[in-house]
């Protein structure tokens, strides 16, 4: 689903808030051990961010599709431009500030089940409660949740704070506008 800009965040229940994260958009695929990371365009990303890959390669389950943000930490914050320097040509460049600035992908929806299950057709509240499930039974933080709230006020509170990048408001009862693809 792609964002668009407001005016203001909605009133009324059944919403979701989230901080936006000045990161890059990446769609995470695991099948059969193998993981590919896609850019919003479509574009591979796993070249850039082998640390990453290689955490999703740990993890248990054999499959699964997840939705997040590729962040890297950086004096406090995170910084975008940390991220542009790893869309480089040469691999030793990117090996090595895979160890100097190591990557992490927050996640903020799941798309296809550790079990073969197409959660597209499911509402966002569905997804996400897969999502909280499959990231607590890997028991450790090799793939973050986003933080979410209901709670408005708090979720305006984010959007106040010029530290942060905005808000994100979703439908609880939403589904994913991504109904065709591969998986």
């Amino acid at each position: 689903m792609e964002a668009r800009s407001a005016p203001a965040l909605p009133d009324g229940p059944g919403w979701w808030f989230e901080p936006k994260w000045d990161g890059f958009r990446c769609l995470a695929f695991k099948e059969d051990g193998a993981v590919e990371l896609r850019a919003k365009s479509g574009k591979p990303l796993g070249r850039y961010f082998p640390e990453v890959v290689d955490r999703l390669a740990a993890v248990a389950a054999k499959r699964f599709v997840v939705d997040g943000e590729l962040l890297i930490a950086v004096a406090g914050g995170f910084s975008f431009d940390a991220l542009q320097m790893r869309l480089h040509p040469a691999d030793s460049r990117v090996r090595r500030l895979s160890r100097e600035t190591p990557a992490l992908l927050v996640l903020f929806d799941m798309l296809l089940g550790p079990a073969g299950e197409d959660l597209r057709p499911a509402p966002f509240r569905s997804r996400r409660a897969a999502l909280v499930a499959f990231v607590r039974s890997l028991g450790d933080a090799a793939m973050p949740l986003t933080e979410g709230t209901e709670d408005r006020a708090k979720a305006q509170a984010w959007l106040d704070d010029r530290r942060r990048e905005g808000v994100i408001a979703k439908r609880l009862d939403g589904r994913t506008s991504r109904a065709s693809g591969r998986w």
